[in-house]
């Protein structure tokens, strides 16, 4: 039983995912300039298209996501993704100070590209980084053979280069150029 709840909870955060950070129009849903979106309006028009679910439902699927994906605003009239949107949002977040390291998990085949124009946000809004290795190195393998990349935060502050933190823990930059890479390796 237990499975299947979380097998039906991985399913509405995909779905959630979806929505929230790529296509709001998939289920018509009205988003705002900074990404947020009537939870009435999400469950009405998630019933509507297939995916059965309520408010107590929809508060464990975004308590139980590990990687802290979604957010309400303070009475939960209103959700939102924290990060990793295609669409065009303002997530409103101010510039921090990063740890000195952060970490950039992907596969091996993308280093090429990466050592030619250094980490890109392409559709993103931002290039996204771990404070730890370990993070880095899970997000890295979904992609194919892991590589993990150290970035030096410290040089790209002293350059100008703004840092965000997201609601559930992720450092977000612009770009990182190849200067301030270094490939990791770690048996």
């Amino acid at each position: 039983m237990k499975k299947d709840k979380e097998k039906n909870y991985r399913r509405i955060s995909k779905f959630l995912s979806l929505v929230l950070r790529h296509q709001p129009e998939k289920i018509h849903l009205t988003m705002d300039e900074n990404g947020w979106v009537s939870v009435s309006q999400l469950l009405s028009n998630m019933n509507k298209f297939q995916h059965k679910i309520g408010m107590e439902l929809l508060e464990e699927v975004v308590e139980t996501n590990e990687k802290k994906r979604f957010a309400f605003n303070e009475d939960k009239t209103k959700i939102r993704a924290n990060q990793g949107h295609s669409v065009q949002v303002d997530l409103a977040y101010t510039a921090k100070t990063p740890p000195e390291i952060l970490y950039h998990g992907t596969a091996i085949k993308f280093t090429d590209s990466i050592y030619k124009t250094g980490l890109q946000k392409k559709k993103r809004h931002h290039v996204h980084l771990s404070k730890d290795f370990e993070t880095a190195e899970k997000v890295g393998r979904r992609h194919g053979q892991l590589v993990v990349f150290e970035i030096n935060t410290t040089k790209m502050v002293a350059e100008n280069f703004k840092f965000f933190k997201s609601e559930n823990g992720v450092w977000l930059v612009e770009e990182i150029p190849v200067k301030f890479l270094k490939e990791i390796h770690r048996d």
